[in-house]
């Protein structure tokens, strides 16, 4: 067991120094590798306070950067997706689930660009509304809130700062929905406190990766990595409905 413990407090570094070079796809990994060592009722829950601090270290260490804007509209959204599901909190087909994010990241990589009025302030709050809703169920949907920000935002500063701070959000409300639900988190917390600070350090590292990386490359890996979680998340809908 304690071997086991090591490893996700290694991998949260490692994928925490992922997210924070390349844009996305650490949150997707922590998952799965958390998946393949934990109880299945334990994933999503431990998932999302990882993920807090992973995210809200990238966010604090990149505040700059982040677009308040964007961030301003997607709350309420999240504040109604989380409320939202904390009323249904049952399982959902997970199939069906991880095969239309997947189709949207696709769409949202490599098909036409949104229109504005999508993605203005009523589009990044049905963002943050829906991504939240479904986080509650799969926590898989990274790469999504990644793949809209995405098309806001050129710069790479500004896509990973502000992914960061929607996803530390998320993350708050989810970790909040299921400490309401009575989910013993208490239990859990040296190992959460080794795998965030873990995390930390990964992003420290991954951001100094990132300020040599020309935005052109930056973009090509972000759509690479999140096409890879895409046809992963294909994979896992099509081995769960045979």
């Amino acid at each position: 067991m304690a071997t086991y413990l090591f490893l996700l407090v290694l991998v949260s570094g490692m994928t925490s120094f992922f997210t924070a070079s390349f844009g996305a796809g650490g949150g997707v990994m922590l998952l799965g590798v958390m998946a393949q060592v934990l109880p299945p009722q334990f994933i999503i829950p431990l998932h999302g306070v990882a993920q807090l601090g992973s995210n809200a270290g990238r966010a604090a260490m990149s505040w700059r950067h982040i677009d308040w804007k964007l961030i301003g509209a997607f709350l309420p959204g999240a504040l109604l997706g989380a409320f939202i599901g904390s009323l249904v909190l049952v399982a959902l087909p997970a199939a069906i689930m991880y095969l239309t994010i997947a189709l949207f990241i696709l769409y949202l990589c490599w098909g036409p660009k949104l229109p504005k009025m999508v993605l203005g302030t009523w589009g990044s709050m049905i963002a943050g509304s829906v991504t939240t809703f479904i986080t509650l169920f799969a926590g898989a949907t990274g790469p999504l809130v990644a793949a809209f920000v995405k098309q806001i935002h050129a710069d790479r500063f500004r896509t990973v700062a502000t992914f960061a701070m929607a996803m530390s959000l998320q993350h708050i409300l989810k970790v909040a929905v299921f400490e309401a639900a009575g989910f013993p988190l208490g239990a859990w917390l040296p190992l959460l406190a080794c795998m965030i600070l873990s995390g930390a350090l990964g992003t420290w590292i991954g951001l100094k990766l990132l300020k040599r990386m020309p935005d052109r490359y930056f973009h090509r890996i972000f759509n690479l990595v999140l096409t890879l979680m895409a046809l992963r998340l294909i994979w896992q809908s099509f081995a769960l409905m045979i």
